[in-house]
């Protein structure tokens, strides 16, 4: 039998991106996920790859940014190797300016993206969002190119048939051999947080839907706090709501509704269209609110990478990177902020 070089609980959108990595480095790789693929908050329905807010730089925000570059030649790849699509496309996001004050915010920020953002994207207020507009009552808007849309589920599957195409096995129970990575989200953070004996991080429920309508290749939107993200296959999702505290994790409930409302409102084209999909998940925030990633403090051999939260699928190409660097070779890349071992006691 073939010696597995590295073991992934876990297939979601960080367990898949480790792997990915991994084994595109020669390594023999196991993936082990009770539920299947994309069963947690990987199988959800948005998929927007957004950047923060081009200021106040810091190791999380660089991240991103350079996850963000990695995306489209990333996920190129996967889907020539698959031959399946992951929905991804860098066709920007529009954001409406509500008052004077935000006008005079984002004006700062096209020069502050011009500095940290460099050539690789801009952030610039418009006057003309394009025809999948939202209302805007300056009228004026954010249109920044290097957000991004993808579709979670179809990622998830394209990565499963690319990896395979690398003689990676993705199975639903097996034995855990050579480097144990642990990217189990949720369910994962809640047993560490057991027995650390203190909170390392916690769920946190989103909901979310999916309209029938084509709105074409157009950027999303991000308004009335809501994110609009139109896919390739003639749906637009939209969400989410975020709930500390709830009773059921895959119910949806009248602050779906709200959400939907929203949406609507915020974008008029959307009026009218019908929901084709509820979908509720939660989703893992590490206590400090950035990815979790690097070695398990007193386990010699295990690693951890969780607490994507809601910007999972944008870290994922790094975050693939950063694992296979450190698991494989040695290497440790991970900036200081990240780091598993900071959460610990």
């Amino acid at each position: 039998m073939t010696r597995i070089d590295v073991t992934i609980r876990g297939a979601g959108a960080f367990g898949l991106a480790c792997a990915w990595s991994c084994a595109k480095r020669g390594a023999k790789v196991r993936v082990i996920d009770p539920f299947g693929v994309a069963a947690g908050s990987s199988g959800g329905v948005v998929g927007a790859l957004a950047p923060h807010v081009p200021e106040t730089w810091n190791d999380k925000k660089q991240f991103q940014l350079d996850s963000l570059l990695m995306a489209s030649a990333y996920w190129q790849e996967i889907e020539t190797v698959s031959g399946l699509s992951s929905g991804y496309a860098r066709l920007g996001r529009i954001q409406p300016l509500a008052d004077d004050h935000a006008v005079t915010l984002a004006r700062g920020r096209e020069e502050t993206a011009k500095d940290l953002w460099q050539d690789h994207a801009t952030w610039q207020v418009t006057d003309a969002p394009g025809p999948f507009a939202p209302t805007s009552p300056t009228g004026l808007f954010v249109f920044d190119t290097l957000s991004a849309r993808i579709h979670p589920r179809k990622s998830c599957f394209a990565l499963v048939e690319a990896l395979k195409s690398y003689g990676a096995e993705i199975v639903t129970d097996g034995p855990e051999e050579g480097a144990l990575l642990h990217a189990t989200g949720t369910p994962g953070l809640e047993a560490m947080s057991t027995e650390a004996g203190r909170m390392i991080g916690t769920g946190v429920k989103g909901q979310a839907a999916l309209l029938r309508h084509d709105a074409g290749a157009v950027p999303q939107v991000f308004a009335g706090g809501v994110h609009v993200v139109p896919h390739a296959d003639g749906t637009v999702a939209i969400g989410s709501t975020s709930e500390r505290d709830y009773d059921d994790p895959r119910s949806t409930d009248a602050q779906l509704d709200q959400v939907i409302a929203a949406a609507r409102a915020a974008v008029p084209a959307l009026e009218g269209a019908e929901v084709i999909e509820r979908w509720a998940g939660v989703r893992p925030r590490s206590r400090s609110r950035a990815p979790m990633l690097g070695a398990w403090p007193g386990k010699p051999g295990e690693y951890i990478a969780n607490g994507g939260f809601k910007i999972g699928f944008g870290m994922a190409p790094k975050v693939g990177e950063v694992m296979a660097d450190l698991i494989l070779d040695g290497h440790d890349t991970i900036p200081e902020a990240f780091r598993a071992s900071t959460l610990f006691p």
